[in-house]
């Protein structure tokens, strides 16, 4: 026997009389497997997907749907999602070999699909969650929104603002009359005889030119956009918007989810390209409580999601809100001034009390403002002069002292009441929504988008919600059991295809035996030949 110091690799130019099976590669508890069962267990013509076209050329079959499914799945599982890395690794990765059972599509198949299908992989995230449902993993009560920045595939100088354009446009205007004075003294040169003058005349002279359609292009891009209703306009992606948070600004879309509490599974989603997330709320909550099939739902949130017509919708939806309010008094407070803190309302007699014990009564008509109408309550001129607290409420030009009202202010009422007791539910709202960005952003890399466009990225956004999600139930149920549970899907949807596919042709034969005997009926009319089907 001969003693080595370390293991050796089988040679490679040994031969096998019975090469190695390819199965053999690929462990039976190989998350892949997982994969391949849930796909398999898809109606990925119900889901609408479509057929990918093949860049091969003319008579080459296409690949099915459910394959580049499969690929796509694995590939943002395992942080792999250029559609050219997506190739090569299709020819160089057992588990993908094994996967796609050796079938190697080229880049531009593979980006076509992802381009093509951004409807169907938002139902295949959907669907995935009903899955979750089925197998307990979502509670069902609680659920927790935020939001989080994503950078698109566009750059900040390639995205501009009214502000920017205006600013540009009068750059462009100092450069013009800059020029036009150059060409103003090459034209004197020139009146002079001088040689040097004509050239620079000449350079300016097309300078001026370029500078004139520059000007143009900004012009045409501030009347779009006047047009338009909207406050940016990009250059790369048209639905890419400058998103500013905590004096950090991203070239990017917002991106909008709704985590169930119990296994922090992202149960609904969004992607916006608002930076402000105050009118998110109720179109999250709703969308979660719809995903969920439940009657009630109650919807975590941060500051940044205080909005009085949000949390009205809400309640009447059937969503109980859970939203911190910011404080605004601060400053009046460091001040020893009064806020509007100060002052108590009577509902019985639909007055306000000040703290000197006087009333604010309340104005005819309503206010608009910032989309809701208000109640103008306002104090006696009277009273405010003889008050001793009249320095520490009203300001030195102020007579009287005016109180605004949100005419469904009851609701936020019930809210403050709500969040009175909501201490411990609060504190586990960040533990419940962060940790999905947390694990797609700082584990996976998952910062930015590679598509353009809203309805490409929303496409891209479902197949990381989906893989999030899919990762995070194979940590939870054991291998074996999803995997069963998927057969199991695969099986009855199987049965529902085959059972549609025999109606399908006991429909058909009853069409032409209705035709056939039709033909008979016309032909024993028109030349007396008995019927076979007469009886």
């Amino acid at each position: 026997m001969v003693i080595r110091a370390f293991k050796t690799g089988v040679s490679r130019e040994q031969s096998s009389f019975l090469p190695p099976c390819l199965e053999d590669y690929v462990a039976p508890d190989n998350p892949v497997r997982a994969i391949e069962a849930f796909v398999d267990a898809l109606d990925l013509d119900r889901l609408g997907f479509k057929v990918a076209a093949v860049a091969g050329g003319a008579g080459q079959p296409p690949y099915h749907p459910g394959d580049l499914l499969k690929l796509y799945v694995y590939g943002y599982m395992y942080r792999i999602r250029s559609s050219r890395a997506l190739a090569r690794e299709a020819g160089r990765n057992l588990e993908l070999i094994w996967l796609l059972r050796q079938l190697r599509p080229c880049f531009r198949t593979i980006a076509n699909f992802r381009k093509d299908n951004w409807v169907a992989f938002k139902a295949a995230n959907r669907a995935f969650v009903m899955m979750a449902r089925q197998l307990q993993l979502i509670g069902g009560e609680v659920v927790a929104i935020d939001g989080a920045f994503f950078h698109g595939d566009a750059s900040r100088g390639s995205i501009k603002t009214n502000k920017r354009l205006m600013a540009q446009l009068a750059e462009i205007d100092r450069d013009i009359e800059d020029y036009g004075a150059a060409l103003a003294a090459g034209d004197a040169a020139e009146g002079d005889g001088g040689g040097a003058g004509v050239a620079a005349g000449a350079d300016a002279g097309a300078a001026m030119t370029a500078l004139m359609d520059k000007r143009a292009a900004v012009a045409a891009e501030l009347a779009r956009l006047a047009a338009s209703g909207e406050t940016q306009v990009s250059r790369t992606d048209p639905d890419a918007r400058l998103l500013t948070k905590n004096g950090r600004v991203v070239a990017g879309y917002n991106v909008q989810i709704a985590v169930d509490d119990k296994h922090k599974l992202i149960v609904a989603s969004e992607v916006v390209n608002d930076g402000n997330d105050t009118g998110q709320l109720h179109a999250m909550a709703t969308a979660a409580k719809e995903e969920l099939g439940v009657d009630t739902l109650a919807a975590l949130a941060d500051t940044g999601y205080f909005n009085g017509p949000e949390l009205k919708a809400c309640e009447e939806d059937g969503i109980l809100a859970y939203v911190p309010q910011a404080r605004r008094t601060g400053r009046l407070d460091a001040q020893g001034r009064l806020s509007h803190e100060a002052f108590v309302y009577d509902a019985e007699h639909e007055v306000y009390r000040c703290p000197a014990g006087k009333f604010l009564i309340a104005s005819a008509g309503r206010k608009a403002n910032g989309g809701r109408l208000e109640i103008r309550y306002t104090s006696r001129k009277a009273d405010c002069d003889a008050c001793p607290l009249r320095k520490r409420c009203l300001s030195a030009k102020a007579t009287t002292r005016t109180i605004q009202r949100w005419e469904h202010q009851d609701v936020l009422d019930r809210h403050a009441a709500r969040m009175a007791a909501a201490a411990a539910p609060m504190r586990r709202r960040g533990a419940i929504v962060e940790h999905p960005f947390g694990t797609l952003k700082c584990r996976a890399g998952y910062r930015h988008f590679l598509l353009r466009g809203f309805d490409k990225v929303r496409g891209e956004w479902s197949l990381m919600a989906l893989c999030y999600n899919f990762s995070r139930v194979l940590t939870i149920v054991r291998f074996a059991a999803l995997v069963a549970y998927f057969a199991t899907r695969a099986a009855a949807s199987s049965f529902l295809s085959l059972g549609t596919a025999l109606s399908a042709a006991v429909a058909a034969l009853r069409g032409l035996l209705a035709q056939f005997r039709a033909t008979l009926e016309f032909k024993r009319a028109k030349f007396g030949a008995p019927s076979a089907l007469a009886a």
